[in-house]
């Protein structure tokens, strides 16, 4: 392979290590729809802001992007404290409205579907150095949470905000249905016993030979890593259970 498979690699691996600890806190809190939910809330401001802005710029469109995530994360958390019985069903309505408003967005846009399927499934071949250090910051900035205290991601005021903006930047860069798989698959086998810092590492070589097979096929890259982590993920069925949710 050339060298320039290494700028993908990077940004999947910067981005399972920054949304990792993140899906352990989500399945602590029993919260599974928050990712799409806020992922897809991330996607459709950017989608939009294409439709109104024809000539918006990258740095645009991830402001946007990152403010109708915490638009996302604020309502979320609002639901989540008020009706605690329900919030799996709410947070799960949330997502449907998100991919509805990118759906009209799309039918607007002339390159709307285009940008919808690169929101869901982006091709992850072509990433650039500048995405991979956006994502390298977000893992820097997670990494320092849990350095200085592990146990703030517990707290509301610092988990959904932190959320929102880490689900913001990577949604442009590795696609909704990655970000999903990245945050789910590793909090799983954390769930089922593995030391956070073992199921990143595994998790990572299972995103990369999901690379490797859409490079090698030539098939859809995000698509490739999706699948390939669904499997991950869904292999951990087969451990038997160990609690160490929330370490």
């Amino acid at each position: 392979m050339e060298w320039w498979f290494l700028v993908p690699i990077l940004a999947l691996a910067f981005g399972v290590m920054a949304l990792a600890p993140l899906g352990v806190q989500v399945l602590s809190r029993g919260v599974v729809f928050i990712d799409l939910a806020l992922a897809q809330a991330a996607a459709a401001a950017a989608l939009w802001v294409s439709v109104v802005m024809h000539d918006s710029n990258a740095v645009t469109t991830q402001i946007f992007a990152a403010l109708g995530a915490l638009l996302c994360a604020g309502l979320v958390a609002g639901m989540a404290k008020r009706w605690p019985a329900q919030r799996e069903a709410l947070i799960g309505l949330v997502y449907v409205a998100g991919a509805s408003l990118s759906l009209l967005g799309a039918r607007i846009d002339a390159h709307g579907r285009e940008r919808m399927a690169e929101l869901l499934a982006a091709d992850m071949l072509w990433a650039s150095w500048p995405q991979v250090a956006s994502l390298a910051a977000c893992a820097v900035v997670l990494g320092l949470v849990l350095l200085l205290a592990q146990s703030s991601l517990k707290k509301d005021l610092i988990f959904y905000p932190l959320f929102a903006v880490i689900a913001s930047m990577a949604v442009p860069i590795l696609g909704l249905f990655v970000v999903f798989a990245s945050l789910i698959s590793p909090a799983l086998w954390v769930h089922r016993g593995l030391s956070l810092s073992l199921a990143i590492a595994v998790t990572i070589v299972a995103a990369g030979l999901g690379l490797s097979a859409s490079w090698y096929f030539d098939a859809p890259s995000g698509a490739c890593v999706a699948l390939a982590l669904a499997m991950f993920g869904a292999a951990s069925a087969l451990r038997p259970q160990a609690s160490r949710l929330g370490t």
